[in-house]
């Protein structure tokens, strides 16, 4: 890591709570539809329509909003009342509305590490839901440069290597999610540091990686990065 002088930060469920709210609100919703569905029929219809509507919603509440309003008109063969149908917006709205829970000790360890390194986040989803959460956070202040994307693929990160001038061997990204934060990093042959998290959307899960790649570090929780970076 002697060569590092960028660190980059996942948000959701790296800095911050975000996929247990997501679950809650599903919870309300597979609840919402037991008059027509077992649970399992709901959760699974949810997910494979979130999936299938990232194409056109992007990731975020409001896509899953739309998501479950449009299962929800399915599931219950379009009988599904009106005052159901509101509920359901106000899940979502209760989604964008939640408070930004800050996950250990984030605050001290994104302030310490300003002290020494240029400080990038690097997020994707809505933009106003993402900048609201950001600011919330009051983490705002610790970063040089924020980058709000609607995916993480190694050509989005690639562009932004080429936007910032950023070079890989100076380069470390550090997040939950092995899909969108860690392998596409390595695929550019920057170092990336994955710290699990307890709850992660099934889209995001990986279950075949290189464990020991050269440029991969796993540390166990946020406050770890302080004993490797500093």
């Amino acid at each position: 890591m002697k060569s590092i002088k960028v660190i980059a930060f996942d948000a959701d469920d790296t800095l911050w709570d975000n996929q247990p709210h997501f679950n809650e609100i599903i919870t309300g919703f597979v609840k919402l539809l037991k008059p027509y569905c077992s649970e399992k029929t709901a959760w699974d219809a949810i997910y494979r329509t979130q999936v299938e509507n990232l194409p056109l919603y992007g990731f975020g509440a409001r896509s899953l909003t739309l998501s479950m309003t449009q299962e929800a008109c399915k599931l219950s063969n379009y009988q599904i009342d009106a005052a159901s149908i509101e509920k359901i917006l106000q899940l979502g709205r209760k989604l964008l509305t939640m408070p930004v829970e800050l996950l250990d000790s984030a605050q001290e360890v994104v302030k310490k590490l300003k002290e020494k390194y240029r400080l990038i986040l690097i997020t994707k989803g809505d933009l106003v839901e993402q900048e609201r959460k950001l600011r919330d956070s009051g983490l705002i202040k610790y970063f040089h440069h924020i980058e709000i994307l609607s995916d993480k693929k190694v050509e989005d990160y690639q562009n932004l290597f080429e936007r910032l001038n950023l070079k890989p061997e100076e380069f470390v990204m550090v997040g939950n999610s092995l899909k969108s934060d860690i392998i596409p990093i390595l695929e550019l042959n920057a170092k990336a540091i994955y710290i699990p998290y307890h709850s992660t959307w099934e889209h995001e899960n990986v279950k075949d990686y290189d464990k020991n790649h050269k440029n991969l570090t796993q540390i166990e929780k946020l406050s770890d990065l302080i004993k490797i970076l500093m």
